[in-house]
């Protein structure tokens, strides 16, 4: 429910449920930002009376249209933090990251649990939240571990590939392993 503003839902948030489709082009169509507003706003209606629904008025499209903006505006900012935090964390960073959310999100649902006043419908979206977000752990650390394997297997190859260069130029065994063990990190 929207309370920003008159604290009124818009008429483009009261379309029926057969209009969402037309609400996912709209929103796809104002995001590209590639057409004028007017153009797509004649469309969107065009769409809308397809389906027997009445029009959006201007005003009201305009609203929409900005506060859209506006949110991506702000999403678009928040992934450019996220990028730059999950750099600044080195190779590890976007599985640091993704812990660090998900555990937000345990710790939100917690929260939400606790005020109780939640129908069961709401219960069993946090818990599919809740879900997710274990879900994403558990992806994260499967994919650095997978990640960290190849890293070990290039490794293992330059190591041996390494090594036959250095038999062939008559480099000591002893040597040849300590520059092995220097490449692979003593693995």
């Amino acid at each position: 429910m929207n309370t920003e503003g008159r604290g009124r839902l818009s008429s483009l948030e009261m379309l029926p449920e057969e209009a969402d489709a037309d609400l996912l082009w709209l929103n796809d169509e104002l995001r590209a930002a590639k057409r004028p507003q007017t153009a797509i706003l004649a469309d969107f209606n065009a769409r809308l009376a397809d389906r027997g629904i009445a029009p959006i008025s201007k005003g009201a499209f305009s609203r929409y249209s900005v506060k859209k903006a506006r949110q991506w505006r702000d999403y678009d900012e928040r992934l450019r933090l996220s990028r730059d935090l999950v750099e600044s964390m080195g190779a590890d960073g976007a599985d640091k990251m993704t812990v660090a959310v998900a555990e937000r999100l345990k710790m939100a649902v917690d929260g939400l649990l606790a005020e109780g006043n939640l129908s069961p419908k709401e219960v069993a979206q946090l818990a599919n939240a809740n879900r997710a977000a274990v879900t994403a752990q558990r992806h994260a650390m499967e994919i650095r571990r997978s990640l960290e394997e190849e890293q070990r297997q290039k490794l293992a190859e330059v190591a041996r590939e390494v090594a036959e260069v250095g038999r062939q130029a008559g480099i000591s065994a002893e040597t040849m392993a300590e520059i092995n063990r220097r490449i692979t990190g003593g693995v």
